[in-house]
């Protein structure tokens, strides 16, 4: 009897992480040998065992999860176990645990279960090494592609995305031929799972806040300081002192008008935005299914006019898809998506205008109670108007501004942005195992059209220019002068209309067998093509190419793969429109060698080593650039029987053996986990060069294959220049828990270094050449800080760029000649456009019960920017910033920070130099996100399996010696804060 009591049985399901039933988990007792059942078609078990005992629940894909034994356990959650997860490769899914360098992925589905993102690849750098934002190890623009079909970031939402693989390495994307050279990101969507049917709802609401605005200088401030640039100049003071003083006091604003497009005025302080999806998603192991059906919009920070209420966006998306087994032999898919984008607007640039238009132009309102009622003809106008703003104002004009932005939002009516995107995916896979053991087919073809179009209705307005005087203290406006006049057409315009349309195709065999089960062999054989044409594009923009892979691992110790590409493009000539593009990678598993199989530190340790020559057309400009071009309308005429005959000119020769760029590539990577998979870490280093980019250079020929005018050149483009990309990548992952907490922290990097490392060029100055200098160097010229007097300027190199007086900038004569001119250009520092050199992205999860906290941020180094933005370069009749606050006078002369103003052009100060280049440094906290179980807190499992809560912070702050600079956003929207809160609920 007391044997009896201490004995319990156990009936209990094991699911994954997504809710769906394991089938065939193992479920055994870590004290009885022997003593284990199987899960079975419901994932369901029933054991009976002593009381406390350890039960193990092992199954393939996941990791072995141990609990205590009790009664009260009716359901085991096991999660997915890394190594064992699918990645998507270009035209097949491999273990992870087998991948051979130059790959990195991301779970997003797991991944949103504690991070809500609205964009695809946001915080990415955090999560992968090798993605810095902007490009794959600083190769640039990649080739984005959806389920294999190249396509736009903005087509996919996070909720809708199983998987995002980054390939990085040439191995990794050779068999996506030309275009996929410089890298490839693939999102691969969600599909339905064989099982109970689910339903998924998720709901977010945000609120944006702006992180800082830009600052100019009121109408009086400005008023002084312009008067100030005239002096400088040699002129009069525009501005008199009694008008600065109106200005300044503010007792009228109307007459003494202070524009501030950055007031509470014009905006709001916050702007929402909302999201919903719903995710249906089921089916059995014939027919499977998913769909999901997304809104999202969000609003403005314009808080006046036809803005405050039509201004905003919204997002409706469709996403569904079918697998049906026909057989045990063939098998098909179906996928079709829409996408709706509206947004709406006003036919004025806001933002743009905020940054020009100067604080005391104009009164944007002339209010109508100081108009005297005895002004007959005012009072007519009045009453003839259809634009009473607010039933007590006109629009303010002047002769210079009858028509500008504020008027425009409050009258100029309306416009409505559509983009339409529609896509269809199709696929049939074949078993042929009947012919050949291991063999099968699989074939897919896409179809997607996409267009875009925008509605307005243009509307005129008449503005009014005040004329003011003073009655017993009184301001009072006693006449208008009109400009332009009110009416509504009721006529809506179309314009901006554009398609694009992409078919894409993929045929391929796969061989798969393994042999005495040491021997695993895969074998790819395909034929891969796209074409994307567009609207006022003469040229489609295609890619085909036929490829072949062959893999082998011997126990997943040892692995070999081969993959080759035979490429096609039309941008070559016909003789060399082809090309061979190989790739061999080499793998070993340490881990599996004598001398550390047992080893209590290693777990696993994988070497790999990668050689690939990628032939592509990527940075080919245009098509038919190897054939010569010779002009009718040349530059002069002759005459033959009083007719006028124009010469005909040529303007580029031929080249018939131009040859596609190649990226040529060696890498060498490993990865592993350490102390029962504490600590798992990953790197690759790499060395590519990408040799026989296409130049027209007039140094590569003699001299007489151009002329001056008429202007004529029999140069052709020829394959020449040259460059190189060195760097490395790594990341790495401690998992521990402390007490009752599960502490995850990641770190990934990327750091690289380009170089020119050949040129076409022939500068005087050695240290102009462009050859040995990085790749995004930026180029300008040294400044020695501001001329003090005449006597410095008189003492100086002579400064070619405009007349120059005491305030202006001083530069370095590199080359002593005594004058400063464009050969006096250096390099400055690098520039970061393909990301910065170095990328540092971290990221920390901590688990406590039901409550799940994450953070992540993004760390982006060794960069320059240029402070050459109309914020800064302010001269002529530019809008005053608060940088010219720190303007040189002869007062501030020794501690200026600023160039002197003047109201003339100033070409010399604004040009590119280190005076305003300054360090983009820094650390964003870009993510908080907390997240709250409450499935069983409200115990309503018969209805909601399972109820989430979470609030998330975004790009909460940034840590950097410039940072007002980087956060500030000058002709467009400020950046933002969100706060969001977001519900999930399964049903």
């Amino acid at each position: 009897m007391a044997q009896n009591s201490s004995t319990i049985k156990i009936k209990a399901t094991v699911v994954g992480s997504n809710k769906q039933p394991v089938i065939g988990a193992i479920v055994s007792s870590s004290e009885e040998i022997g003593k284990a059942v199987t899960t079975d078609a419901l994932g369901t078990f029933s054991i009976e065992i002593p009381k406390n005992e350890v039960l193990s629940i092992a199954a393939k894909g996941f990791k072995t999860k141990y609990i205590t034994a009790n009664q009260q356990i009716s359901e085991i959650v096991i999660a997915p176990d890394d190594n064992q997860e699918q990645v998507g490769l270009p035209f097949r899914n491999v273990d992870k645990q087998d991948l051979l360098g130059g790959v990195s992925s991301v779970n997003v589905k797991e991944l949103l279960k504690k991070n809500y993102f609205t964009y695809p690849l946001d915080g990415m750098e955090s999560l992968v090494p090798g993605f810095n934002g902007n490009s794959n190890w600083g190769m640039g623009s990649y080739l984005f592609m959806i389920d294999g079909v190249p396509r736009e970031t903005g087509n996919v939402m996070p909720t809708e995305i199983e998987q995002i693989v980054f390939l990085k390495g040439a191995n990794a994307v050779a068999l996506y031929g030309s275009r996929g050279a410089k890298g490839v990101v693939n999102v691969i969507t969600k599909r339905g799972v064989a099982g109970q049917s689910r339903f998924d709802l998720r709901i977010n609401s945000g609120v944006n806040v702006p992180k800082a605005f830009p600052r100019y200088l009121g109408s009086a401030e400005y008023m002084t300081l312009y008067n100030e640039a005239r002096r400088n100049d040699g002129l009069t003071n525009l501005y008199s002192e009694s008008d600065i003083y109106n200005y300044a006091s503010g007792i009228n604003k109307y007459r003494y008008p202070n524009i501030d497009f950055y007031s509470s005025e014009y905006l709001k302080s916050s702007y929402g935005s909302y999201d919903a999806t719903a995710e249906i998603s089921g089916g059995n192991e014939r027919v499977k299914y998913y769909t999901n059906l997304g809104f999202a919009t969000s609003g403005s920070l314009l808080n006046f006019g036809e803005a405050k209420t039509n201004n905003n966006s919204d997002r409706l998306n469709f996403r569904g898809n079918i697998d049906v087994n026909l057989n045990e032999f063939i098998s098909l898919n179906a996928d079709a998506t829409a996408i709706f984008y509206t947004g709406r607007g006003v036919n004025a640039n806001f933002w743009s205008s905020a940054t020009t238009v100067r604080p005391n132009r104009f009164a944007p309102l002339i209010p109508l109670s100081m108009i005297e009622q005895e002004d007959a003809a005012s009072q007519v106008l009045i009453k003839n108007s259809n634009n009473i703003i607010d039933g007590q104002y006109l629009l303010g004009g002047t002769q210079l501004d009858q028509t500008n932005p504020i008027a425009t939002i409050y009258s100029g009516g309306s416009n409505q942005f559509a983009n339409r995107q529609f896509q269809f995916n199709t696929g049939i896979k074949a078993d042929l195992r009947n012919v050949l053991k291991g063999l099968s087919f699989k074939s897919s073809f896409a179809v997607d059209y996409a267009t875009e179009y925008t509605l307005a209705y243009n509307y005129s307005y008449a503005t009014y220019a005040p004329t003011w005087n003073k009655y017993s203290g009184t301001d009072l406006i006693s006449s208008l002068t009109v400009y332009g006049q009110d009416a509504k057409s009721g006529t809506q315009n179309v314009s901006g209309n554009r398609y694009r349309q992409t078919i894409a195709f993929s045929g391929q065999l796969n061989y798969d067998r393994t042999f005495n089960e040491d021997h695993n062999l895969s074998a790819i054989l395909l034929a891969n093509g796209f074409q994307q044409s567009e609207s006022a594009i003469y040229h489609k923009t295609s890619n085909a190419n036929l490829g072949f892979l062959a893999s082998y691992n011997y126990k997943h110790k040892y692995y070999m793969d081969f993959s080759a590409a035979y490429i096609h493009s039309a941008k070559l000539p016909p003789s060399n429109r082809q090309a061979f593009s190989p790739s061999l990678t080499l793998g070993w598993r340490l881990s599996q060698e004598e001398f550390l199989k047992n080893s209590d530190i290693v777990d696993d340790l994988k070497l790999t080593a990668s050689a690939s020559i990628l032939h592509t057309d990527l940075d080919i400009p245009n098509y038919y650039l190897y054939q010569g071009v010779y002009t009718g309308a040349g530059s002069w005429y002759g005459w033959k029987d009083g007719t006028g005959i124009q010469a005909t000119e040529s303007r580029r020769g031929d080249n018939p053996n131009m040859k596609f760029p190649k990226r040529e590539e060696l890498s060498v990577g490993f990865e592993g986990s350490f102390f029962k998979r504490l600590l798992t870490l990953n790197g690759t280093f790499f060395v590519n060069t990408i040799s026989g980019n296409i130049i027209q250079a007039s140094v590569l020929f003699p001299s007489y294959f151009t002329t001056g005018f008429p202007v004529s050149s029999f140069i052709p483009y020829v394959n020449y220049n040259e460059d190189k990309r060195v760097g490395f990548d790594f990341g790495a992952s401690l998992n521990k828990r402390y007490g009752e907490v599960n502490w995850t922290l990641g770190v990934n990097g990327t750091y690289y270094q380009t170089t020119a490392t050949k040129r076409a060029e022939l500068y005087e100055d050695a240290y102009q050449n462009r050859q040995g200098k990085p790749l995004d160097a930026t180029w300008g010229l040294q400044s020695l800080g501001f001329f003090q007097d005449q006597n410095d300027i008189a003492n100086s190199p002579t400064q070619t760029y405009g007349q120059v007086k005491p305030g202006d900038i001083k530069y370095k004569d590199q080359n002593g000649d005594g004058i400063i001119n464009s050969r006096d250009e250096v390099s400055l520092g690098k520039g970061g456009w393909f990301g910065a050199p170095l990328t540092l992205g971290i990221n920390l999860t901590a688990q406590w019960k039901k409550l799940t906290f994450f953070a992540m941020g993004v760390g982006r180094f060794g960069a320059n920017g240029m402070r050459n933005s109309s914020y800064f370069w302010v001269d002529g009749e530019d809008k005053y910033s608060a940088v010219v606050r720190d303007r040189w006078t002869e007062a501030t002369k020794l501690t200026a920070t600023y160039p002197r103003l003047t109201t003339l052009t100033s070409d010399n100060n604004y040009r590119p130099s280190d005076f305003w280049i300054y360090k983009t440094n820094r650390f964003d906290l870009s993510k908080v996100q907390v997240t709250y179980d409450l499935t069983d807190v409200l115990k309503m499992k018969s209805f909601v399996r399972e109820l989430g809560l979470y609030v998330t912070g975004f790009n909460l702050l940034t840590v950097s010696d410039n940072r007002e600079i980087m956060e500030l956003s000058v002709g467009s929207a400020p950046q933002t804060r969100l706060f969001n809160l977001g519900v999930k609920a399964l049903f």
